[in-house]
């Protein structure tokens, strides 16, 4: 599976911004997909996934109620809406993708077997 995130830009404290994760080579409905950050100087972090198919999503603290994850399975995308962001959400962000065999949304343990370039997303005040 190739993975291409898209969609960070430079935004505003409070604005939105949706991500996006593009899969080629498998059939994407099959794989769970994840979202990380990685800000400067700090390590990498887990932000949330989403499950095969149906879509079951978990999400961390840091982010919980201000950001979603969809997938449209028949465009073989992922995507990441971020909403309400704050300075502190400035990082890169990367998803990642495994094959998965059943239906649970996993946590930050997740082994993730592909991975995408980063889209850098910049929230100023």
């Amino acid at each position: 599976v190739q993975l291409q995130a898209s969609g960070g830009g430079l935004v505003q404290a409070g604005d939105s911004l949706r991500l996006s994760c593009a899969a080629s080579g498998r059939t994407f409905s099959n794989y769970a997909v994840g979202w990380f950050r990685q800000a400067p100087g700090r390590e990498r972090e887990f932000v949330g996934s989403i499950s095969r198919s149906v879509g079951n999503t978990y999400f961390a603290d840091s982010v919980k109620g201000r950001f979603t994850i969809s997938r449209d399975n028949a465009k073989n995308t992922v995507y990441l809406q971020m909403n309400s962001l704050k300075i502190e959400d400035t990082a890169v962000y990367y998803c990642a993708a495994k094959y998965q065999t059943d239906w649970r949304a996993y946590g930050p343990n997740l082994r993730y077997d592909y991975w995408g370039q980063g889209t850098q997303v910049t929230v100023s005040s």
